[in-house]
């Protein structure tokens, strides 16, 4: 099939291919002007490329799909980066990995050891009409080199996805020229370099090269003075500490990688230069100050989308619209169709590509793409993120509720961690090891085993009242309730408060537990972790706390002495016991569709009280039930799954299709970190790329850690005021613009320095004692050392 307009905004980004091939050539190969493929499924080097409005034939073509440096493509893990040269690929050195040229193309591969790959194609913003061409057809030819497998991603200056920035921790460099200009990727220990590089960003770090003049230079910001022998890492009087620790890692970076080590690294201030840099620069002049790079993301604009089927049923390639807004369910996505999320108020295109669809539309899901992103006319520049089913990103998924990986039921998915090799696995729960074990006691929010002091409050009227100890555990849906927790960790007492909000207490009492749970915590020096949790979503730590006895939600009605509503005639309790061996027992609607063949029910009726064990069942679930049953009152009667009694399914208004699947299991998503601000007034959310580690927690922000089923609200202890007071609403709003519109998931707000291993656990050698120290003269220890 082929399509007889241009499939891009620009046909002059089209590269000429016949300068690239001769007239015999063309003519022997049917080489026709003017029309574009969108599929040859005769060839696997076909190509589909958005930027060629040009015939162009396998054949022609196969010298490329058998590129040399093919042969060596995702053989092993790690990254792999070629600069497109005269439509071919040229290795870069991986000391240069993360220095890219203005006016060049680059594709990038990344291997896990799953496998699995992502390629990407890297634009500069100086690149060259051909080169931008050349690039999208060698992306897709080493697609289909490896099989369809990989995900793709299109990627231009200054606007990289986050997957593509945590490849580079240490930052990515834009240097002038390319190789139209005869500039290469050579790893010199050149002692006449010289070059000024502006370094911009505290979580996402570009440098980039400019004129090295002091009129380059403001107060505000961080520079690389590169004098091949000598970097001098220049700080603006008005720069801040994580601009200036991010700016002496890239130094480091440069002169580890770039010099292989035979350079000093030095460290000067605004106006303490030395005389190298004077001889340079000449004397300082009067600098301006720094324009913020923060950038205000509008949340609703990033979290809308629209779903559109791709179809060339019709002999042309055409989108029609399945959901115009998100969240999307997933089985709207049918294997044997391909199909875009648009999400153009972020700039982003996502193409999922079912396991049978057409080949066709699968081959042509690049240049479908790109004439959707026409249509819109949306800006040229916008990303494109292609990928198989079962290969689905992060970013990708968050646009549907609840999504589910092939064999769950329910819950989170697993999925690979964007930019890093390994696969995050659940640890299983052992108690033995909670303070041996961080990462374990992180994936299932133990804080300890439990056995600390607990007391609980009740809210009425504006004010806490103590609860009777005999009736711990048990919560009622038209209430609001403090639970303390205390325990001792690290030889000093820790202290949680837990504010567990009913489904049917009032709006006062809503307003009233944050207030009395702000005070509590002020009354103990600020220094308790507060956790909000609304009813049904109560985390593991907390059921714990009960020790044998479950955790009993009612649906409704209240614990004061005159409720306000009543109990109803037929009550139908959930028991599941949870992945650290703590039960839970919440009162569900009393509908045969609430049953799940994994677990316990205990049904109340006025004529009867049953205890329902399904197939998946554990002997702690039938114990809770009894303790449940025993709180109903009466004789239970013991029913298996499958052979119910029929008064059993009349008192749930008739048997019902419910879930049967026995595949239930707890599975972790990848952890995500945001710096979160709203110092301009408006909600900035910075995500750090790549693979976070505690130095990525800036102690002048507040920072969220998003574990899917759990938020922490992390409080530097240099946020601003506003910031402090308003974490609680900085997290709220966070939830309430998630695309996947999750809704009431535990929300923990934790102060600097009281950090539970629920938290410090997401993050790789957590060392409590760095807070303790000046994190710039480490680095500076580090600079001095050389």
């Amino acid at each position: 099939m082929w399509l007889d307009t241009p499939l891009c905004q620009n046909t002059d980004v089209l590269p000429d291919l016949s300068r690239v091939y001769s007239r015999p050539e063309r003519r022997r190969t049917g080489w026709k002007p003017g029309r574009a493929a969108l599929s040859a499924p005769s060839h696997p080097a076909s190509v589909y490329c958005p930027h060629l409005t040009r015939r162009v034939s396998s054949q022609v073509l196969s010298t490329m799909a058998l590129n040399k440096e093919f042969a060596t493509a995702g053989k092993k893990p790690g990254l792999q980066v070629w600069r497109v040269e005269k439509m071919n690929l040229a290795p870069v050195p991986t000391e240069l990995h993360g220095d890219f040229f203005s006016g060049d193309s680059y594709i990038l591969l990344y291997t896990t050891s799953a496998p699995s790959y992502n390629i990407h194609t890297w634009i500069g913003s100086d690149a060259s009409p051909d080169e931008r061409g050349a690039a999208a057809i060698l992306m897709t030819q080493l697609d289909d080199f490896l099989g369809g497998a990989p995900r793709q991603f299109t990627e231009f200056q200054g606007e990289e996805s986050l997957t593509f920035l945590g490849y580079f921790r240490s930052g990515i460099k834009y240097k002038k020229g390319g190789v139209a200009s005869g500039f290469k990727h050579v790893v010199t220990n050149d002692a006449n370099v010289k070059r000024l590089l502006h370094v911009k960003g505290r979580r996402i770090i570009r440098a980039k090269e400019v004129d090295l003049s002091w009129a380059s230079f403001n107060k505000g910001d961080c520079f690389i003075i590169d004098l091949g022998k000598s970097i001098f890492h220049w700080s603006g009087s008005e720069s801040n500490l994580f601009e200036r620790l991010k700016t002496t890692e890239l130094a480091l970076d440069i002169r580890d990688n770039e010099r292989k080590g035979r350079a000093t690294v030095e460290m000067i201030d605004e106006g303490s230069e030395p005389e190298a840099v004077i001889e340079v620069l000449g004397p300082k002049p009067d600098l301006p100050s720094g324009s913020s790079d923060d950038v205000s993301i509008d949340k609703k604009n990033k979290s809308v989308a629209s779903l559109y089927l791709i179809s060339d049923a019709a002999g042309s390639m055409t989108t029609t619209v399945v959901a115009d807004k998100n969240p999307f369910k997933q089985d709207m996505l049918s294997q044997n169709e391909c199909y875009i999320v648009d999400n153009g108020g972020d700039n982003k295109l996502f193409v999922w590509k079912g396991k049978n669809a057409n080949a066709d539309e699968r081959k042509a899901a690049f240049t479908a793409a790109n004439k959707f992103i026409k249509d819109k006319n949306y800006s040229k520049n916008t990303q494109v993120q292609i990928m198989p089913a079962g290969g689905e990103t992060t970013l990708f998924k968050q646009f549907f509720f609840n999504w589910l990986d092939k064999d769950e039921t329910t819950g989170p998915s697993k999925a690979y961690t964007i930019g890093r090799i390994a696969k995050v696995e659940q640890i299983p729960f052992d108690s033995s090891k909670l303070h041996s074990d961080n990462i374990m006691a992180a994936q299932h929010g133990m804080v300890d085993d439990g056995s600390g002091k607990i007391q609980i409050w009740r809210v009425e009227v504006g004010e806490k009242v103590p609860v009777n100890p005999s009736t711990y555990g048990q919560f009622f849906g038209g209430d609001c309730y403090l639970v303390l927790y205390s325990y001792n960790a690290g030889g000093r007492e820790k202290h949680i408060i837990y504010t567990w909000q009913g489904q049917n207490c009032t709006k006062d009492e809503l307003a009233a537990s944050a207030f009395l749970t702000v005070n509590l915590d002020d009354s103990m020096g600020g220094v308790a972790t507060q956790v909000r949790v609304t009813q049904g979503q109560e985390p593991s730590h907390l059921v714990s706390v009960f020790k044998d006895k479950p955790l009993v939600i009612h649906l409704g009605g209240t614990s004061r002495e005159c409720g306000e509503s009543k109990p109803g005639s037929t009550r139908l309790f959930h028991i599941r016991q949870s992945s650290t061996k703590a039960t839970r027992a919440v009162e569900v609607q009393p509908t045969a569709s609430s049953l799940n063949t994994n677990d316990v029910f205990v049904l109340k009726s006025p004529e009867s009280l049953f205890m329902w064990k399904g197939k998946g069942a554990t002997p702690e679930e039938m114990a809770a039930a009894k303790y449940v049953a025993s709180l109903l009152g009466g004789a239970a009667t013991e029913v298996e799954e499958a052979s119910e009694p029929a008064g059993f399914w009349a008192a749930l208004g008739g048997k019902k299709e419910y879930q049967t699947s026995k595949t239930l299991q707890r599975t972790v998503r990848p952890p995500r970190l945001f710096a979160c601000s709203n110092k301009t007034g408006r909600l900035i959310a910075e995500e750090v790329p790549g693979e976070f580690t505690q130095m990525d927690l800036a102690t002048d922000d507040v920072m969220i850690l998003d574990t899917w089923d759990q938020i922490f609200v992390w409080v530097g202890k240099d946020a601003n005021e506003t910031e402090k007071t308003g974490s609680l609403t900085i997290a709220q709003e966070y939830v309430n613009s998630d695309p996947s519109g999750r809704r009431g998931i535990p929300i923990s707000t934790i102060k600097q320095g009281e950090e539970p291993l629920s938290f410090s656990g997401w993050f790789h050698a957590w060392d409590p004692k760095m807070w303790d120290k000046d994190l710039l003269q480490c680095l500076q220890a580090r600079v001095k050392n050389q």
